[in-house]
């Protein structure tokens, strides 16, 4: 396309790249390599890649939020986004400007040539572009899918995080732990750091990170967490597997996201900054510091006011399952409203299993796009789960939610969770509300 019929505006070049390639997911490395070379020389940054079925975004916030509180320049690419793309694009925690996004698109678009380039690997190409100029000290990337063949994949990590393995896009992944487990330790890299936050991995990750060398910290094995209502504390072995002299850390506050889960995030994260004190050491003050102000949107987030609204991202049975545990921490609320819409090919009945005891009424809504559930389908897939309560169909999440205003109580609390669309289209209705 001639450089005079590029899009200049953010939305534009967001719907040129939806369009111009039908398949959204094409794993594999060479394509993006290829434009990735064509870029030019790397930042000299220290890179962090963090994969995982769960718990990616809040790992990323935290490790962003801590190496801000200690000064350095960071930059942090994660997905999917809520309600606007520049959320996937942060330069020293604000979100890029549509100006600098536009202006990657546009260096990814002359580097690429007759490269045929999906919606994800060029914007995964952009925000490098993104940071190439920006110059951080610290790069955080978040994989969007497994993680093997992901385009993120084609930089190499200084350390890499692997937050938990759970089942999950199998379509692409395979059907089995083990099968995603070696997808997604495909991020590890030869002699390099690798950690994990999953206390039962896979024996297919372990065998990898053997196979390559990699120095590998498993949660529980090598690194762990204890606490008690007021504080908790962090141990970990100076060198895997479990050997060496034994450190640990003390009095250290709850992080700001709520959810006991939280912890092994935060375990995680300190073991990647501990493998990697020797370039970017970190101070207790400025973990301590990060893990209460860190901050994201969606991940059982509990909104002020009365009745209780719950924003909580979760669309796989593992990390339904998390949810319906944090519910069951929050105390007594007479009802519980459920807001819930899925992608087809997500596994609704698992999530439903988990969450049914924790929900009183269901108030589905059709996502749009050709992997949305229509709420009519998604009713027949609770039936499916044994729910009987109290089931309505809605036209979206918008309409899902204004009528779970009108109806709950006070004192009752609504879910919103089973797809980022559906979170976000809530979420707005939310902030539009509050204008």
């Amino acid at each position: 396309m001639e450089a005079s019929a590029l899009p200049r505006t953010l939305d534009g070049w967001l719907q040129l790249l939806e369009q111009r390639h039908a398949q959204s997911i094409q794993l594999g490395l060479e394509r993006v390599a290829a434009v990735r070379a064509a870029l030019g020389p790397d930042p000299d940054a220290v890179v962090i890649t963090v994969g995982g079925t769960n718990g990616k975004g809040s790992c990323c916030a935290m490790l962003e939020a801590i190496l801000l509180a200690e000064g350095y320049r960071v930059g942090c690419y994660t997905s999917p986004h809520l309600l606007r793309y520049n959320e996937r694009v942060r330069l020293d925690g604000k979100e890029a400007s549509d100006e600098a996004l536009v202006e990657a698109f546009q260096v990814v678009e002359a580097a690429r040539g007759s490269t045929p380039l999906t919606y994800f690997e060029h914007g995964t190409l952009a925000a490098w572009s993104a940071f190439r100029k920006h110059g951080p000290d610290v790069i955080i990337l978040e994989v969007g899918l497994g993680g093997r063949l992901d385009a993120v994949n084609v930089f190499d990590a200084d350390c890499a995080l692997v937050t938990s393995v759970a089942l999950d896009h199998m379509d692409y992944l395979g059907d089995s732990r083990d099968a995603i487990g070696f997808e997604k330790a495909g991020i590890f890299r030869a002699g390099r750091p690798a950690v994990c936050g999953d206390p039962q991995p896979p024996a297919t990750l372990l065998a990898h990170a053997d196979s390559i060398g990699a120095q590998l910290w498993v949660s529980g094995r090598d690194f762990g967490f204890g606490g008690d209502r007021q504080q908790w504390g962090y141990w970990r072995y100076q060198a895997p597997p479990a050997q060496g002299v034994l450190a640990k850390r003390g009095g250290l506050a709850y992080p700001a996201l709520r959810g006991a889960n939280q912890l092994l995030n935060a375990a995680a994260v300190m073991t990647v900054l501990d493998a990697l004190k020797s370039r970017i050491p970190v101070s207790m003050q400025a973990i301590r510091q990060g893990l209460m102000l860190v901050d994201v949107p969606g991940r059982f987030q509990v909104l002020p006011g009365r009745p209780a609204v719950v924003l909580d991202v979760a669309h796989n049975p593992q990390a339904a399952g998390v949810l319906a545990e944090n519910l069951g921490s929050m105390g007594f609320y007479p009802e519980t409203w459920a807001v819930f819409g899925m992608l087809g090919d997500k596994d609704a009945e698992g999530v439903v299993a988990l969450m049914k005891a924790r929900v009183d009424h269901w108030l589905l809504a059709d996502l749009p796009g050709p992997r949305g559930l229509k709420a009519e389908e998604l009713a027949l897939r609770l039936r499916t789960a044994g729910v009987d309560t109290d089931i309505r169909c809605f036209p979206s999440p918008k309409h899902a939610y204004a009528a779970a205003q009108q109806e709950a109580g006070e004192g009752d609390r609504i879910v919103a969770f089973g797809s980022f669309l559906t979170v976000a289209e809530v979420l707005d209705a939310v902030k539009a509300a509050r204008h």
